[in-house]
């Protein structure tokens, strides 16, 4: 598995959006998140599975 993660800034910044919205995203579970010291992120293996949705 590629370990590599990606925060919600990098996230917003790959699909064009708003960071606030992809945090409300990951709030309401369509986003599987994990904390880092306080900041919410996910693995870009799980990030590219999403999307693929």
């Amino acid at each position: 598995m590629n370990d590599e993660v990606l925060t919600i800034k990098e996230i917003a910044e790959l699909l064009k959006l708003a960071a606030k919205t992809v945090y409300s995203k990951a709030q309401r579970g369509e986003l599987l998140m994990f904390k880092v010291r306080d900041q919410l992120r996910t693995h870009r293996t799980y990030f590219h599975e999403w999307l693929a949705e």
